[in-house]
């Protein structure tokens, strides 16, 4: 059966509502921020370079706190009050955008927001088993990211409407960034509300007396277990690699197209399709991954990624970036779904929030590193090719390592 239930619905809607914030990051808030730099006679290299360590210190933030929190709200019955909070920290952070009127404390709140954001989904993703069965797994999956990325669209249109048209309508700059920070925000909460509403957490480890000592102990007790599981430990160590390049992709595609010289307008509307080629694509990943091997598709996928790379090491024009924007596109939420669901299905259930901490540790960690490494090659090489170049490497470690976890697999 390939209709949703009720339930998986409400699940895939915060992937709808959270992506209208990564959509914002991706797009509208590096463009803003550049602005807000270049206004304060900051460099376009070193501008790049700040955004690139605020990113970095979002993911080592998260990277540090998801295990933890994770091991704690696999608790009966803390699992949904742990995602609430930091959903709403993310929310409030994404109104709190309007409020800033210099760069740095501009940066400030967008760190907080993102933490909020990213620590949520570690809880979110963990909800998958909750919500859906294992053979159902790549397909629901799939339909978050899908439809994420198309509902993400509604909110931004509104948002492009009066950043491009402020002149028109009476309205400052800063009021027409008021307004879309505030869509967004309101946006993500208002569509999350149905999961709050319906999901119950079905897999989960009993309450004790000492939750908190004893989600410390399960922690080191999990690790262990990763650790003489080589399919999953070769599995987290590739997704460190590949995701890497892909993170740091969405990241930092804005600054870096700006960098090259590609106008505000352009980069917008191009990553504004990225979004809308992605919708059917996902679907379409879904579907195929039915009829082929989930460690296929993502095989293909970082593959794909890594042409990305190579192409985006020559870009210097308008259409090259609108080509690139579709390309992204294609496989952008086929390797992060099905790396998700794949995941989901090899670890234990009742210690999914858990294992997803170490998940978003491989993960964001990963991010920590890609845009780590890109600011500092940025800055040492004073071109944002440099950093680009970095990330064709992680790719190919990312297949490397993904094909020695598939050779593990359980016969």
């Amino acid at each position: 059966m390939n209709r949703t239930t009720k339930l998986e619905r409400n699940w895939i809607l915060y992937d709808v509502g959270n992506s209208a914030f990564v959509l914002l990051a991706a797009t509208i808030i590096p463009i803003y921020y550049k602005n807000l730099t270049a206004a304060s006679g900051i460099s376009a290299a070193d501008s790049t370079a700040y955004f690139s360590y605020a990113t970095s210190l979002v993911t080592m933030i998260v990277a540090v706190l998801g295990p933890v929190l994770g091991s704690f709200a696999d608790t009966k019955g803390f699992k949904k009050p742990v995602f609430t909070f930091f959903m709403m920290m993310g929310v409030l952070g994404c109104a709190g955008l309007s409020l800033p009127g210099t760069w740095l404390a501009f940066l400030v709140i967008f760190i907080i927001a993102k933490v909020g954001l990213n620590a949520s989904l570690v809880f979110y993703d963990a909800m998958l088993a909750d919500v859906t069965t294992d053979e159902r797994m790549d397909l629901v999956s799939a339909r978050g990211y899908a439809w994420g990325y198309i509902g993400s669209c509604i909110p931004f249109v509104f948002s492009l409407i009066f950043v491009l048209c402020a002149d028109r309508i009476g309205i400052s700059g800063a009021t027409a960034m008021t307004i879309a920070f505030l869509i967004n925000a309101l946006w993500w909460l208002l569509v999350t509300l149905p999961l709050l509403r319906t999901y119950e957490q079905t897999h989960y480890v009993e309450r004790s007396a000492h939750p908190v000592r004893d989600s410390f102990t399960r922690l080191g007790q999990s690790f262990s277990e990763i650790r003489e599981r080589p399919q999953i430990w070769y599995f987290l160590l590739a997704f460190f690699c590949y995701i890497d390049g892909v993170y740091t992709i969405i990241d930092m595609a804005t600054s870096y197209g700006k960098d090259v010289g590609i106008s505000d307008t352009n980069l917008l509307l191009a990553l504004l399709l990225t979004q809308v080629v992605a919708f059917p694509c996902s679907i379409l990943f879904g579907h195929l991954s039915k009829k082929f091997r989930n460690t296929t598709l993502i095989q293909a996928s970082i593959i794909g990624y890594f042409g990305v790379v190579l192409f985006a090491l020559q870009l210097d024009k308008a259409w090259e970036f609108w080509f690139l924007a579709v390309w992204v596109a294609v496989f952008q939420g086929a390797i992060q779904s099905l790396s998700r669901s794949y995941f989901a299905r090899i670890i234990p259930k009742e210690k999914s929030t858990e294992y997803f901490g170490f998940f978003d540790i491989f993960g964001k960690g990963a991010a920590f590193v890609g845009t780590l490494l890109m600011g500092i090659s940025t800055q040492l090489f004073h071109t944002s090719r440099a950093g680009v170049a970095m990330l064709a490497l992680m790719f190919a470690a990312g297949f490397v390592l993904f094909r020695m976890a598939v050779r593990h697999e359980p016969a």
